[in-house]
């Protein structure tokens, strides 16, 4: 796992100084670094190297191919590579090292861009091809690894961190409201921007050709199993088997690595699940999981005694991370600067922490359990999802009242949050009620908090439009299947996706995620919908896969979140920072929010009338993205 950046400058002749790029991005790559420019074209490559596979200087980058024509600069791991390597020793290809960096470059040598749907891996890439002055960008189908760029008058340039864009001389603008106000509603943003409109990722699946510093071509390389139409009948039988297989051949493929590897343990079956087939490769995996600091809140399930069960059911190694409250709340405020992206979600903090703690150890590599609910179900919007064919039946009429009626809901109460959750956006129909439950606040309520200079944007804009785009074609009607292809497209890729990467990298750990094995996402997909949510049972056909390796406890568990508890630090340990961030004058500044309406919000969570909790940390996170890239 590695950190890339370059450039493509409009005028040929010049270039850029990587070095201080290279120092930025230390944190991504602290075993190796290296540089390549070729002035004549204007262009430059840079990388940071965590050594994986393969640790000795035959793996070292920018990577040259013999004939000098590519030149790759790569971000990840291919986990098929040892398949690929054969098949091209088969046709005389030679080969100097073992790593998988070697095998990317000679197959873009021979086969160019038409084998990206033949790798099956997490990555980001960048190669320069000579003879043609192109610099040709890619990224994974399901975007594990992140790749930012922008383009401006002097040319293109991109980095796995925006921090990397910065060094090169790339100025955030001011922030666009209406990507704010998508950050605000889910809490990440569905699609391709930031708030500074200067700023872009390149899209999961997509890959973009530069010449002359100005893309030539964008387009999408992957095209997502979950869209496509899918087997009707199954034997159910055959399916739980296969589930297991496939779920195991993605663990064992993923372990393949020149250092240890450990894995996350949260004692959810997700995690339990990778770990479980992962000690049949490696017996003494050691597992690392978070004792949550204080008291649970109400509503949530604390994991580390289902942590413990399943390690001491596995018999492997347990690291329980303690957390001190204090810290937690000190690195609120270093998490977006972390995150580089106002993501308003204190759970990403868990991954630094584990990932700090498996570093002490010497692992550099860690399993995650990410991507079963994304694939399987999971998710308490799943039960809703399966509900809606009910709702159906219900006249309009009455769907609208029960929606006014959810105003009144005790939002200090879990139940009643919930309920009052799903009778939102009830009144709504098909795809829109589906997006509708990524939403964590109300459209007019969110439209109050913005400014008035900036409230008509926001009040035009279709906040919901690139989620309802993603599916708009996709054949099959089944309301699970749809769902999940949202889930793996967006909630995925742009939140929890983009959290790991982000602080697993910012400790120099690499997370992998079987989960997101290709082979196992395109049997998923082809599960009917009936055997993934059954009922109120998410998950189900891989629950039934795992009753030969998990206690029955374990698998079937409440479901819990990866966070913290939130709703008692906004109210407590947080107060001062939220007074301070959201305070008049600095809203007024900035312009985006309106003061009086945000106080509003802040005295009704303070109240218990409302919970706002996640809605406060979004504006604060707003405003510290803001400080951190726009005003320096």
């Amino acid at each position: 796992m590695c950190g890339i950046y370059g450039y493509m400058l409009a005028s040929a002749g010049d270039c850029v100084d990587l070095d201080p790029v290279s120092k930025s991005l230390k944190h991504r790559g602290p075993d190796g670094s290296g540089t390549f420019y070729d002035e004549s074209a204007g262009v430059g490559l840079g990388h940071v190297r965590l050594s994986i596979i393969d640790l000795s200087d035959a793996g070292h980058q920018p990577m040259v191919s013999e004939s000098r024509d590519f030149t790759l600069t790569y971000n990840g791991e291919i986990y098929n590579f040892r398949e690929h390597r054969d098949k091209l020793k088969a046709q005389g290809v030679e080969f100097d090292g073992h790593c998988d960096t070697e095998v990317l470059l000679k197959l873009i040598e021979v086969h160019g861009c038409d084998v990206l749907p033949e790798l099956n891996g997490m990555f980001g890439f960048a190669f320069y091809q000579k003879s043609t002055e192109t610099i040709t960008l890619v990224r994974d189908a399901l975007g594990v690894k992140p790749l930012y760029y922008s383009i401006n008058a002097d040319g293109f340039f991109f980095s796995s961190e925006v921090s990397g864009l910065l060094e090169m001389g790339v100025k955030g603008e001011g922030a666009d409201p209406v990507v704010v106000a998508r950050y605000n509603t889910f809490l990440w943003n569905p699609g391709t921007e930031l708030p500074s409109a200067n700023i872009k990722k390149l899209g999961p699946g997509e890959a973009m050709i530069i010449k002359k510093g100005k893309v030539a071509k964008h387009w999408r390389w992957y095209q997502s199993p979950t869209l496509m139409p899918k087997a009707s009948k199954m034997k159910v039988d055959a399916v739980v088997s296969e589930t297991e297989n496939q779920l195991r051949k993605a663990v064992h493929r993923q372990m393949v690595a020149d250092v240890p590897v450990g894995a996350f343990l949260s004692g959810g079956l997700d995690s339990s699940a990778v770990v479980a087939f992962a000690k049949e490769l490696s017996s003494d995996i050691r597992c690392f999981t978070i004792e949550s600091p204080g008291d649970i809140e109400a509503g949530m399930v604390e994991d580390l005694p289902y942590a413990r069960k399943v390690a001491d059911h596995l018999d492997v190694p347990l690291d329980i991370v303690q957390i001190d409250p204090d810290s937690m709340v000190r690195d609120l405020e270093n998490m977006v600067l972390q995150l580089e992206e106002p993501l308003a979600d204190p759970a990403s903090l868990n991954v630094m922490y584990i990932c700090r703690a498996a570093r002490e150890k010497n692992i550099k590599v860690l399993l995650s359990g990410s991507g079963g609910d994304d694939l399987f179900t999971g998710y308490r919007r799943h039960q809703a999802v399966d509900l809606d064919r009910y709702i159906q039946y219900i006249p309009s009429s009455i769907r609208i009242q029960l929606e006014k009626l959810s105003k009144y809901a005790d939002q200090r109460r879990p139940i009643q949050r919930r309920l009052a959750k799903f009778l939102k956006g009830i009144g709504l129909n098909g795809d829109q009620r589906l997006v509708q439950y990524f939403h964590w606040i109300q459209r007019p309520d969110l439209e109050r908090l913005f400014s008035s200079e900036f409230r008509d944007q926001v009040t035009r804009a279709s906040l919901d439009q690139p989620m309802l785009d993603y599916i708009s074609d996709m054949e099959d009607r089944s309301s699970i299947n749809r769902i999940l292809a949202l889930e793996q497209r967006f909630f995925l890729t742009e939140h929890n996706l983009a959290y790991t990467d982000k602080m697993s990298m910012a400790e120099s750990v690499e997370v992998r995620v079987p989960f997101l094995d290709s082979e196992l996402i395109n049997y998923a997909a082809s599960i009917p919908p009936g055997l993934k949510q059954r009922g109120r049972e998410g998950k189900w056909v891989l629950k039934k896969a795992m009753e030969a390796y998990l206690p029955h406890e374990v698998i079937y568990r409440p479901k819990a979140g990866f966070g913290a508890p939130l709703r008692r630090w906004i109210c407590g340990d947080l107060r001062g920072a939220v007074l301070e961030l959201l305070s008049e004058k600095s809203l007024r500044e900035r312009g985006l929010f309106d003061p009086a309406s945000v106080h509003k919000l802040i005295d009704d969570d303070y109240s218990g009338k409302i919970d706002a909790s996640y809605t406060i940390l979004s504006l604060m996170c707003t405003e510290l993205w803001c400080r951190n890239f726009i005003d320096c």
